[in-house]
């Protein structure tokens, strides 16, 4: 996602969003150590989406 993106999103839908994303992350380890993941740059673009999506939520906030 990119910043733009993220700004268009409403709170609620940055939180659910957010949620989504720490599900995805997590599935995507298990596929790595079982050897099931497709695509590796995977992981490190869910936690570039993550860290957006926190960091725009704690400005926001303060």
């Amino acid at each position: 996602m990119k910043k733009k993106e993220i700004k268009k999103l409403t709170k609620k839908q940055q939180l659910e969003t957010l949620e989504k994303l720490k599900k995805d992350l997590f599935n995507f380890r298990f596929q790595k150590v079982n050897g099931q993941i497709k695509s590796p740059a995977k992981i490190s673009e869910t936690k570039k989406n993550i860290a957006r999506l926190k960091t725009l939520l704690e400005v926001q906030n303060a």
